[in-house]
């Protein structure tokens, strides 16, 4: 069915050799010569776009515009004026003009402007997979190189543009080959993990190893600590790549972006054990030897991360020979959110302020109970939309706005990402084995090998152990553990939601960004 145009403009005749133009390319033109009459058709015709003058007698242009768009708001309209001032141009763009075009005009800007305002959709999917295809390639191949830890967040990056590039295009048949591609390099990437973790934590030397969780403060902060200017860490728990990404735009708007950059998440991947290595600087292991009664293992009842700012604290005074004055903020609901809203001005005082907001993280373990997030976050994009959606309305981006015009310094990381489980694997465990489907430590553990990392001695990855024969399994890929009992109904009621804990390129690669005023 032919593209059906709505032109409106008094000088309608003189526009009759784009109008045959537009006929011969397959378009049907309908013309008018009058705001009104334009109102009219737009009622009783199934207009796909509507052309318009802005000196019309009666209703002029705009006019003519916001009345179209007070009831077919997603109708494209494209003004075509003689009129040049800026004002006007501001007006129509502000109205949801879809382009703006100053006479005189020729067929072929014409034809320009239908096909990106008609046809963007589908020529930017055709081109995407276009590009994506001639990739293909070049990812599969770099992908069985020996890459290092680099390398592998430069790919990883590669990829989650990607994702989000066939997502935004709705390429579906290339989004296919992209998450076989994907799938491919988690595979790759746990090959990679499991042969070099413990090497990297023996490490001395810091050229040898990434920045990890426990580095991560020392890499990434407190050389902004030396700047006369105060400084906001904001962790976001539970926080993807793709989610950073997905956000980058309004934390952008506020903020210039200093430097973009992945760190590793310590094992396992959750937020007792990666967090906790964050604010103290140290593995699990080292902070239960150094602090033995705040360190709070797998099975105990007591809060696993009830310390940090004790942590970070004590880090503080171990790194800087001066005071750093600091306040940690943990925003675990709304009603935190609007009270840091509140005193963030206040926050300016201090030289180093840390804000943890939990609300991503919540939404990871809410998924697997409630069914209305089941629906939301069905896969990776919806996840995102859902990270974007929150950002947008949440107290977290107000307080960032009322700080953008100060001369600060913004830290933006998280501590861990999530996964979407697809495949179960079944598992043994005793009463003390730790509930996560990602990981398990424990005793006489009993598990499929080829699904998991095994750590049969914790002292080897610096992690804590419940008792002397504990050991630890991390999940690879989509991988989830399941115990035997009542295997089909668990693997079916956790299959395909996010899950954190093991090893993937989403649970391991994770952002650390820094902001500053514009």
């Amino acid at each position: 069915m032919a593209i059906k145009i709505l032109w409106a403009d008094d000088e309608i005749d003189m526009f009759k050799p784009s109008i045959l133009y537009l006929k011969e390319k397959g378009y049907e033109v309908i013309s008018v010569t009058n705001g009104k009459d334009a109102l009219d058709k737009v009622e009783t015709e199934a207009i796909d776009v509507v052309f318009l003058d802005e000196s019309m007698p009666g209703l002029t242009g705009l006019e003519t515009l916001l009345r179209i768009k007070e009831k077919h708001s997603h109708l494209p309209c494209v003004m075509i004026t003689k009129n040049e001032e800026e004002n006007l141009m501001e007006d129509a763009i502000g109205s949801q003009i879809s382009d703006y075009l100053i006479k005189p005009v020729k067929p072929q800007q014409i034809l320009s402007t239908l096909k990106k305002v008609i046809d963007s959709s589908r020529l930017i999917s055709e081109k995407t997979s276009s590009n994506y295809q001639k990739e293909f390639q070049a990812l599969f191949m770099h992908m069985q190189d020996n890459l290092d830890f680099n390398q592998w967040a430069d790919l990883y990056k590669k990829l989650v543009y990607w994702e989000i590039e066939l997502d935004n295009s709705d390429a579906g048949q290339m989004k296919e080959v992209f998450n076989a591609q994907k799938d491919e390099a988690n595979k790759e990437f746990n090959k990679f993990i499991t042969k070099n973790y413990r090497t990297w934590l023996k490490n001395e030397a810091p050229n040898d190893a990434p920045v990890m969780s426990h580095s991560l403060l020392k890499n990434k902060l407190f050389s902004l600590l030396k700047e006369d200017k105060p400084t906001f860490l904001i962790l976001i728990d539970n926080l993807r790549f793709d989610q950073w990404k997905a956000i980058q735009p309004a934390m952008t708007n506020l903020f210039r972006m200093e430097e973009e950059d992945i760190f590793y998440s310590i094992l396992p991947t959750v937020t007792q054990y990666s967090r906790n290595a964050i604010f103290a600087g140290m593995m699990p292991l080292e902070i239960q030897k150094k602090f033995p009664d705040r360190w709070i293992m797998d099975d105990e009842e007591e809060g696993k991360n009830l310390n940090e700012d004790f942590f970070l604290g004590d880090l503080l005074k171990r790194t800087f020979r001066d005071e750093i004055k600091h306040q940690y903020i943990k925003i675990t609901n709304h009603r935190d959110g609007e009270a840091l809203e509140n005193n963030m001005l206040n926050y300016l005082n201090n030289k180093l302020t840390v804000i943890v907001y939990n609300f991503v993280d919540m939404l990871s373990h809410a998924r697997t109970e409630m069914e209305v997030l089941k629906e939301l976050a069905s896969d990776e994009a919806a996840y995102r939309s859902l990270a974007v959606s929150w950002f947008d309305h949440s107290p977290l981006q107000n307080a960032l706005k009322k700080i953008a015009d100060k001369n600060v310094n913004v830290l933006v990381t998280t501590d861990h990402g999530t996964v979407r489980v697809k495949n179960p694997s079944k598992c043994i465990g005793d009463r003390q084995t730790t509930t996560n489907i990602r990981y398990k430590t424990g005793k006489n553990l009993a598990y499929e090998e080829k699904d998991v990392f095994a750590v049969k001695n914790p002292d080897e990855i610096l992690l804590p152990k419940g008792n002397l024969t504990s050991s630890y399994i991390f999940a690879k890929e989509s991988n989830y553990l399941v115990y035997q009992n009542n295997y089909n109904h668990f693997a079916n009621f956790y299959r395909n939601t996010f899950q954190h804990g093991g090893i993937s390129l989403e649970e391991v690669l994770v952002p650390v960004v820094t902001l500053s005023s514009k």
